[in-house]
């Protein structure tokens, strides 16, 4: 009899215990249970793309240089946040520690390791699901580069009075060269003759001749050779310098290059640094390539960081609507289905953390009004982990911070004119043992990103009808459904807004963000949303 009852009084605890597991389950599924909805993966080029300097990033020899195979030892960690791209700067020889002047463009700099690591980094990024593309630096070569060497020592060669021939020397046409000096500080003497060539950056970086097909043919063998290789497209730099102060001839160029990389890989992504104002960058749309880079809401004084940081009505959460739609509608009249690319800092600027005087709570606030934009969004390695850098390039360019210990396994020194630079927040190995982090913060938004396929690909518009300051409210709609984001940028007050079930359908919260780990909540049509706070309903 007593077996009976023991055996009986087990059955009821575990019976107890399924109960309150279950009861715990749906307490969480209201909250925070939405990290464990599926995510939906759309294998097209709307992605969320991490932006590597390998020279900083992660080393694996022990020089204390970041190479390929260091960026393949990371590839865990980048699929862990939910990034599905890799965008890397320059990765081919270079005289350079940044290496956008280009000696060999079919070569890997010997410092980052063999053309047998990129082709494992290939491999392996693939079988992530992972696109990966190659910094593309067209605007000009390397001083050092054969063609521009060649050139040069063939105009020194010339005899008085002698013309250059470009069927003498092909290379000749390959750059921009005038007889005389131009009188201009972006042109240089070719040695000691009357020879001069344009190079807009500096002398190190001389411009190429578009007006060369012989240079397009180059080019387009180079691009072959790196879609051979594994590459999923390119990012193309300095684009709106093919004709200084020309956008129609920028465009022609972008134009014929886009048409030739579409017609080798109809899937490859072209993403194109034009940096200007909104105006000036959208015409590019006109080329065909997939996507310009949105400086509109990037930077010290871009959208994101007047937002968090400037006060007054234009600085508003209604402002960061309105020029949500701004953009698109900016962009979509060049071409409807451009995909707009979204950041906010990259190698050529400060770390984010600085604009926003290292506040917690702004920075990581700052991942969704980056994140949660339409088209491609980019984060710049380390901004996931509130990095510090600004001033000179070298100094935005420092060491990933993996570890507080500088001397631990994989850890860099950085580009040797660097200033000393001190991370005001904890190193990546804490971050991610730490819930309530920057890093887990930013790994929450992408999360969100990755589960609602309207957030990268919808179509948005505001709903005029909140008129709160502090809430952005907003549309997105894609493939005939639609989602709704209530961001709140109060800094300290809970905010109320009604989601009428007759005006928008019976809804539910599909996932949310939030700086200090409060909880948004529905009920009875109404979303509670603590201050510095994100819903998703659907």
């Amino acid at each position: 009899m007593r077996q009976k009852r023991s055996k009986f009084r087990k059955i009821f605890v575990l019976f107890l215990a399924v109960l309150m597991t279950a009861g715990s389950l749906t307490a969480c599924g209201g909250q925070s249970g939405w990290r464990s909805r599926e995510v939906t993966v759309i294998d097209d080029n709307y992605r969320t793309w991490y932006e590597i300097f390998v020279y900083s990033f992660c080393d694996s020899d022990g020089d204390r240089v970041g190479d390929l195979q260091g960026v393949i030892s990371k590839l865990d960690y980048i699929e862990d946040l939910g990034f599905n791209g890799i965008w890397l700067m320059p990765i081919m020889p270079s005289p350079s520690y940044h290496k956008y002047d280009v000696k060999d463009y079919r070569e890997i700099e010997p410092e980052y390791g063999t053309m047998a690591d990129f082709e494992e980094l290939a491999a392996e990024c693939d079988k992530r699901g992972i696109k990966l593309i190659l910094d593309l630096v067209l605007n000009h070569t390397s001083s050092e580069h054969p063609w521009f060497t060649e050139a040069c020592e063939y105009l020194e060669s010339l005899d008085a009075g002698e013309e250059p021939s470009a069927e003498e020397c092909p290379y000749y046409e390959y750059y921009h060269f005038v007889k005389g000096n131009p009188g201009s500080n972006t042109w240089y003497q070719v040695g000691s003759t009357d020879y001069y060539y344009e190079g807009v950056f500096w002398s190190g970086m001389p411009d190429v001749n578009f007006e060369s097909q012989a240079l397009r043919k180059e080019f387009e063998d180079i691009v072959d050779f790196w879609l051979e290789k594994g590459v999923g497209g390119f990012r193309l730099d300095a684009v709106k310098e093919f004709y200084s102060g020309a956008t129609g001839k920028n465009v022609e160029v972008l134009t014929w290059l886009n048409d030739y990389v579409k017609s080798v890989n109809p899937d490859a992504y072209m993403v194109g640094e034009a940096w200007d104002s909104l105006g000036t960058y959208a015409q590019y749309y006109a080329s065909g390539i997939d996507s310009f880079f949105d400086f509109e809401f990037a930077g010290p004084t871009g959208v994101v960081t007047k937002t968090l940081t400037f006060t007054g009505e234009s600085n508003s959460a209604q402002a960061y609507a309105k020029a949500l739609c701004r953009v698109q509608n900016a962009i979509r009249e060049y071409r409807e289905d451009a995909i707009d690319a979204p950041f906010f800092v990259n190698h050529d600027m400060a770390r984010a953390a600085g604009y926003m005087q290292y506040d917690e709570r702004k920075v990581k606030m700052a991942a969704p009004l980056n994140l949660l934009m339409s088209g491609s969004a980019f984060v710049y390695y380390g901004e996931e982990i509130g990095m510090t850098g600004s001033g000179k390039d070298e100094n935005k360019r420092a060491p990933m911070y993996w570890s507080s210990d500088a001397q631990a396994e994989g850890m860099t020194q950085g580009p040797l004119d660097m200033e000393p630079q001190e991370n005001q927040f904890p190193s990546a190995e804490k971050q991610r043992k730490d819930k309530d982090s920057i890093y887990s913060f930013y790994k929450d938004t992408i999360l969100l990103r990755n589960q609602n396929p309207e957030i990268a690909r919808g179509t948005v518009a505001r709903l005029e009808e909140i008129t709160d300051q502090d809430i952005a409210a907003i549309s997105k709609t894609y493939d005939g459904k639609t989602i709704y984001l209530l961001i709140n940028l109060s800094e300290t007050e809970e905010k109320q807004v009604t989601m009428s079930a007759q005006q928008y359908g019976e809804l539910e919260i599909a996932g949310y963000l939030s700086v200090d780990g409060g909880k948004v909540t529905m009920k009875n049509e109404v979303v509670t949303l603590p201050s510095y706070s994100v819903a998703v309903l659907r």
